[in-house]
């Protein structure tokens, strides 16, 4: 079993190595396009998902990396929404509490889950609100967030 999730795998943008061995990449969408500007888009994921119900046993990775769409305000066939999707205007906080939830659900205990979220439409206080927890570590000072979460172990 590979050790590593990536819920929302897209292009894998922030990948080094985009085949990582150890790396199951997930995605809802599987698509091969050329964009307006001409650069190729290629979302390929080894398992078609929705990560707000995820086909993974509980606790089966060390490392579950969630990096949810981040847009509401973008046009269905806009370059941006083909690039990083796009949530539900109406429902994205029960979005991405579901799978915040879903990512602690596969994760093992004392795992680690790594959560990028960019706030140029929701800012990140809203998806803290939203998903109920507060990260460990994290960085304030840009519109992208990395922020590190671990699973306790229960008692």
């Amino acid at each position: 079993m590979k050790k590593i999730l990536d819920a929302c795998c897209g292009s894998r943008m922030f990948w080094f190595d985009k085949k990582h061995k150890n790396t199951v990449f997930m995605d809802i969408r599987q698509t091969s396009e050329i964009l307006c500007d001409g650069r190729k888009l290629e979302v390929n994921p080894d398992v078609l998902g929705d990560f707000k119900d995820m086909p993974f046993e509980d606790e089966s990775f060390h490392l579950v990396i969630f990096d949810p769409p981040h847009l509401v305000k973008a046009g269905d066939n806009s370059w941006l929404a083909k690039k990083y999707g796009k949530l539900d205007l109406a429902t994205w906080p029960n979005d991405i509490k579901q799978g915040f939830d879903e990512c602690m659900r596969v994760l093992k205990p004392n795992g680690t889950l790594i959560f990028k979220w960019n706030e140029e439409q929701i800012k990140l206080k809203e998806i803290l609100k939203a998903i109920g927890s507060e990260p460990l570590i994290g960085n304030r000072r840009s519109k992208t967030h990395w922020l590190v979460f671990m699973k306790e172990e229960e008692e």
